[in-house]
């Protein structure tokens, strides 16, 4: 199998700036989650790949054994076969994270919504310029 770790056309990071109006942050997390759910698609495609390569080095570590080649080459397949498998199980991990931050830029999104998005349409349906937040505080 080979690897595709190249970046998806117009995947980038999101740009980190002081514009925290309702708008932004909601195109902001739509971004991150979008970002973390393609992570995730990846991230399931890289691990099968690698579980299917241990497995297949490990195929190849017992027809070396029973081809009676030097005891050197089943040591080293099998190495490569371990090595594999541990991998794996780190990838697994990231997966698991990857999918547990995209449910929670998920669940964020939705619950900045559910509090502020009343506040934005009464904002942006208003002629009259609005105190900026943080005005009355001081």
């Amino acid at each position: 199998m080979s690897s595709n770790l190249t970046p998806r056309p117009g995947s980038f990071a999101a740009p980190t700036d002081g514009d925290n109006r309702y708008k932004a942050v909601q195109h902001k997390l739509k971004t991150l989650s979008t970002a973390m759910d393609d992570a995730t698609t990846d991230l399931q495609a890289l691990l099968r790949g690698m579980r299917t390569n241990a497995d297949r080095a490990s195929s190849l570590a017992v027809d070396i054994a029973n081809a009676e080649l030097d005891r050197k080459f089943v040591e080293m397949t099998n190495q490569v076969s371990v090595a594999l498998g541990g991998a794996a199980h780190e990838v697994r991990k990231l997966h698991e994270t990857a999918q547990e931050v995209s449910g929670l830029a998920h669940d964020t999104r939705r619950t900045h919504a559910r509090l502020y998005e009343g506040l934005d349409d009464v904002r942006s349906s208003r002629k009259e310029r609005t105190p900026k937040p943080a005005f009355f505080a001081h």
